[in-house]
């Protein structure tokens, strides 16, 4: 078909498209694929959503761009208070970044999309960002940016320090710390050192690169393939943080979402612990993370 959507061979197997339109997007093959053309105009939404988030900008059609009236970001995540950036950046591995909204009408960051001028007025547009908030060095590329352009503060954990040694706020140990009115940081070491976790009103739990949902295991996973700094200490701080664990929606960096019950989240943080306390070292490989 010389009129269809493809997917260019910049692909990097990230997932993020497949996440938004998941009839139309599959992995193939290590990358990510067309496997139908959209029927409808709905369909043809996603597929512009899928090609406004990729961060190599890989889902393609031979006749047209993607249309800037069709732009659904920030694209509000169902009933929530949390909208999804989307515009993935390469320099943070394609990573998925949040608008929290809070009461009062602020907002916080949760790692960043690409860095844009344009895209920062269009998330400000829905609020003042108070406070940009980093889950681990992986995803830092673009934080001073942001945060300086939104007159915010800049969040991080004192062992990923390095990657933002301009920061203005620095979590430090692994107590878990307040850090806005119903918001709570939760040190994680394990991905990278300074990895953190961030759970807002016992709602919404922003993982980062610790722990994500699966579809191929329909559960929740750690990606002990590409972690970093130490399986050992994921484990640790897995069962030192299960415990008092409480959130509904599962909001990763890499991988998918998922809504269920707080019980339910619960006591799968729980087997993950004790899965995760089973592991051992292994090489760095992204082609055996189980999306």
């Amino acid at each position: 078909m010389t009129d269809a959507w493809y997917v260019d061979d910049r692909c990097t197997n990230c997932d993020v498209a497949r996440q938004l339109a998941p009839a139309l997007i599959a992995e193939v093959g290590g990358r990510s694929e067309i496997v139908r053309q959209p029927r409808d105009a709905a369909e043809e939404r996603l597929l512009h959503a899928a090609a406004f988030a990729c961060p190599t900008r890989s889902i393609r059609h031979p006749a047209r761009r993607p249309a800037p009236e069709l732009d659904p970001f920030p694209m509000r995540l169902g009933d929530t208070d949390v909208l999804l950036c989307g515009h993935n950046s390469q320099h943070t591995a394609g990573a998925t970044s949040y608008l929290l909204r809070r009461p009062g009408g602020t907002q916080l960051m949760v790692d960043t999309p690409r860095w844009s001028e344009p895209l920062a007025a269009r998330y400000e547009a829905l609020g003042p960002v108070t406070d940009v908030l980093l889950t681990h060095r992986d995803h830092a590329a673009h934080g001073r940016r942001y945060a300086d352009r939104f007159g915010a503060r800049l969040w991080i954990h004192e062992g990923d320090l390095d990657a933002a040694p301009d920061a203005d706020r620095v979590l430090r140990g692994t107590e878990s710390a307040e850090i806005a009115e119903g918001v709570y940081a939760h040190p994680l070491p394990g991905h990278t050192r300074g990895s953190v976790l961030y759970v807002a009103d016992e709602r919404y739990c922003f993982s980062g690169d610790s722990f994500y949902w699966s579809r191929t295991t329909g559960d929740i996973e750690v990606a002990d393939s590409v972690t970093w700094y130490s399986i050992e200490e994921l484990a640790a701080s897995l069962a030192r943080t299960a415990v008092g664990l409480r959130f509904e929606w599962l909001l990763p960096g890499h991988g998918d979402r998922m809504h269920l019950p707080a019980a339910d989240m619960a006591e799968r943080v729980r087997r993950l612990a004790e899965r995760t306390r089973e592991l051992r070292p292994r090489p760095v490989d992204f082609t055996a993370v189980r999306w």
